[in-house]
């Protein structure tokens, strides 16, 4: 049986400001078809290390692989071209447009890349409202949102771009108990079109969602395991969990 080939790795990733070492030698590799959660304590170095995988931030060395190219040099948005979506801690959302002309650029940023096919913007648009359920605020100027539904804005958006990956930094952050339930469900339907990788504190969503977890603590890789290993681990519950 042939090895399976991960769709990314990190190889020796480093992020150095200064004297504080945020991201120091980091091995990773994420496999196609996997939910995989990063959690740490503050300051871990977590969203720097999302930021080096989807090139807002460039690393002080190491080597980056996706889908079997170095991309390691490249901008965020010729990855976003080749299948990585990061949507951010802090939404990131055009707040005076409609919620639908939100996704709508989203949709068109990728679409004018597809040749030979006609673009369908307005079904796309309307199949990424509807897949985080907010279809029935397509109208509604974004900014006016309630914070919860602007981070479901927001995942629509990445959701619109189809990535191959798509990075989900703390998005449970500002959502009810109810949507919280309805982002594991969401996730899960997103996952059978495309590895996720998320940063999130709320550890009933960590362990719900992820096949795998890996644990972060001063920029280093401290723990990598399924849930149940995460949970049972003594240095991780020294470190993070708590006993």
């Amino acid at each position: 049986m042939a090895d399976v080939i991960p769709l990314l790795q990190a190889r020796g990733l480093k992020r150095y400001f200064g004297g504080l070492k945020a991201v120091d030698h980091v091995d990773f590799s994420l496999n196609t078809g996997e939910i995989r959660a990063i959690i740490g304590p503050n300051g871990a170095g977590k969203t720097t290390f999302v930021s080096l995988l989807s090139g807002r931030t460039q690393p002080t060395s190491g080597t980056i692989l996706f889908d079997g190219e170095d991309v390691s040099a490249l901008p965020a948005y010729r990855r976003v071209e080749r299948g990585i979506a990061y949507t951010f801690q802090i939404t990131n959302i055009y707040k005076t447009m409609s919620a639908a002309d939100n996704v709508r650029m989203a949709v068109q940023s990728r679409l004018k890349r597809v040749h030979g096919q006609k673009p369908n913007f307005e079904g796309e648009t309307r199949a990424a409202l509807d897949a985080v359920g907010l279809s029935d605020r397509a109208d509604t100027i974004a900014g006016e949102l309630a914070y919860g539904h602007q981070r479901l804005l927001e995942i629509a958006m990445g959701v619109a771009l189809r990535p191959k990956l798509l990075i989900l930094d703390e998005p449970t952050q500002g959502l009810s108990d109810l949507e919280i339930e309805n982002f594991l469900t969401l996730v899960r339907r997103i996952a059978r079109d495309a590895t996720v990788l998320l940063i999130e504190h709320n550890m009933h969503v960590v362990m719900s969602l992820a096949d795998r977890i890996t644990v972060l603590a001063r920029g280093q890789t401290l723990a990598e395991g399924t849930p149940a290993e995460i949970r049972d681990n003594a240095e991780v519950q020294a470190a993070y969990l708590g006993s």
